[in-house]
């Protein structure tokens, strides 16, 4: 197996799954900022155009986030970061969709029509005049997440999972794009400062953050 990897906070959010289960695999690192992920030879494998992606032994290619969370915990189950049992894994996942419908997507859109336009606007229909109203979305789900964390040192529970990984990621991107973390939200920073203090969230951040002044 290999991993197309590349600037940006999903493939980031593989790279901290990987380092959570000890497992390293090769990777071919795609050239994000410069579009390679939007043309062949890359759209050949991941018609989806989006990275990071996963090519299995026999040559196929997984090319969504939570699909290749998904494969490799069944490949390697320890450590657990969906579920061992079927409640478990039912819980992560809703907590994962949650997180990406609520707070990520918005998120992320957020920056691709406003701070990232000159990047997307190529690459996707983007409409700027949403760019604020996405923004605000992720702000009041986040307030409602906050409520939900009193008491819980993780989004599912006493449990790190997938969706830790998958919020983490976005919010410490937001951070750094315009987006920061609403001070008065505590539960979320203090969840916030619980997954910042694992190796694997320092240890995932590509090199080429610092230089390009955003987390990923």
């Amino acid at each position: 197996m290999k991993v197309y990897d590349s600037f940006g906070p999903n493939p980031r959010a593989l790279r901290m799954v990987l380092l959570e289960k000890g497992v390293d695999l090769p990777k071919v690192t795609i050239d994000l900022l410069a579009g390679e992920n939007r043309q062949a030879p890359y759209t050949d494998k991941n018609p989806g155009g989006q990275v990071p992606a996963l090519e299995l032994d026999d040559g196929r290619v997984l090319g969504e986030t939570v699909a290749i969370f998904e494969y490799l915990e069944e490949k390697y189950p320890n450590p657990p970061l969906v579920g061992r049992t079927p409640e478990e894994r039912a819980e992560a996942r809703m907590w994962q969709r949650r997180v990406e419908i609520k707070i990520t997507e918005p998120l992320y859109n957020g920056f691709r029509f406003a701070e990232g336009l000159d990047l997307f606007r190529s690459r996707m229909r983007c409409l700027p005049e949403a760019a604020d109203g996405l923004k605000a979305t992720a702000r009041d789900n986040l307030a409602w997440l906050d409520e939900l964390l009193k008491g819980k040192r993780f989004v599912a529970g006493d449990r790190f999972t997938i969706a830790d990984v998958i919020l983490y990621c976005a919010l410490d991107f937001g951070a750094s794009v315009g987006q920061a973390l609403d001070g008065a939200l505590a539960n979320v920073a203090a969840w916030k400062a619980r997954v910042a203090a694992r190796p694997s969230a320092a240890a995932s951040l590509h090199p080429m953050s610092a230089t390009i002044g955003m987390n990923g």
